[in-house]
């Protein structure tokens, strides 16, 4: 059985003084929108053949032909080892997670009611069991993330965690007043929340322990997560690290909450120093994942402070947009 364990509060660290970053894109104005405001851009070329192609694994492969930088968010995607027992089992668009443990798995996120089928055919394929999945988790809970969490329960009879803020949204359907993505997404269908956890909890289960990493600020109730998976001698810090760029709807300023804009620093903070090996995001382009598994790069232990760096840029970016435009008369 899994179970949350408190932990003691994360100290936090200053971002300021880190590298600068690619320069950030405008940010969306939609939810559908997939450019989600996030600095690190599409990178140039989309060559599939042998060639640009030679240093991909093979693992990686069928994943790399079948999906584009940016793609739809409910497009089928092969799923994939990433490391020791974590597998993506997402689309194309969205990433879903899935945590295999000898005492149920725990699966983050499940896309939008729609790609919880897909996600749910991924965990069948790689010869699990939706029986076996025991814990949901999330990343931030809009529509594209979480649409599916109703259905997927009904699968697997998993309980559901969720942030405080989280756990409201999902059990209403409906975004916060709050979020200031308010009445940009679908209602969906309403869950019941098991257990409520905060940062810095643990949730654990047999092999499996996950640390929680509060990072609001795409969404009032958004978390990150770390967690060790091993492969022979070879263990790595994964990190599942939430979207955190400034999207919003089109009256809403970062600037006139002050409340939430620091606790929204916060959080890339946090992130910033969060032990990491290999990032993950659910928009698996915030994390140039097609360009690393091309590259063979996916390991790579600086990703998540650079991450938070540029979300920290886009965030910069958009106050100062903010601060130009005239106030409402």
């Amino acid at each position: 059985m899994f179970v949350r364990i408190a932990a003691a509060a994360l100290a936090s660290i200053s971002v300021a003084s880190c590298a600068a970053q690619p320069q950030a894109q405008a940010a969306s104005k939609t939810a559908e929108n997939v450019s989600d405001g996030s600095a690190w851009s599409p990178y140039p070329g989309a060559s599939k053949d042998a060639e640009f192609l030679k240093a991909t694994p093979a693992e990686f492969l069928p994943f790399v032909k079948a999906c584009n930088p940016w793609d739809e968010w409910d497009k089928p995607a092969p799923p994939f080892k990433i490391h020791g027992n974590t597998y993506y089992v997402g689309t194309c668009g969205i990433g879903a997670i899935l945590i295999v443990g000898d005492d149920g798995h725990v699966l983050i996120d499940t896309g939008t009611r729609k790609g919880a089928e897909v996600v749910a055919a991924n965990i069948r394929t790689l010869g699990f069991k939706l029986e076996d999945v025991a814990v949901i988790l999330h990343s931030h809970e809009h529509y594209d993330h979480v649409g599916g969490f109703a259905w997927m329960r009904e699968q697997t009879g998993a309980e559901i965690l969720a942030s405080p803020e989280a756990a409201k949204v999902l059990e209403s359907g409906v975004a916060a007043a709050e979020d200031p993505q308010f009445e940009m997404h679908e209602p969906m269908a309403p869950v019941t929340v098991a257990n409520i956890v905060e940062g810095g909890d643990v949730v654990t289960g047999g092999s499996i322990s996950l640390t929680p990493v509060r990072t609001p600020g795409h969404s009032p109730g958004a978390l990150s997560w770390q967690w060790k998976s091993c492969e022979g001698d070879v263990c790595l810090n994964i990190v599942y690290a939430d979207s955190l760029s400034p999207v919003s709807r089109n009256d809403y300023k970062f600037s006139e909450h002050p409340e939430y804009l620091a606790a929204y620093e916060a959080g890339l903070e946090r992130l910033a120093r969060v032990d990491c090996d290999i990032l993950i995001t659910p928009h698996p382009s915030h994390s140039r994942l097609l360009k690393r598994m091309r590259n063979d790069t996916m390991v790579e232990p600086t990703a998540c402070a650079y991450y938070a760096i540029g979300k920290f840029q886009d965030l910069e970016k958009r106050l100062k947009k903010e601060s130009a435009e005239p106030d409402a008369e």
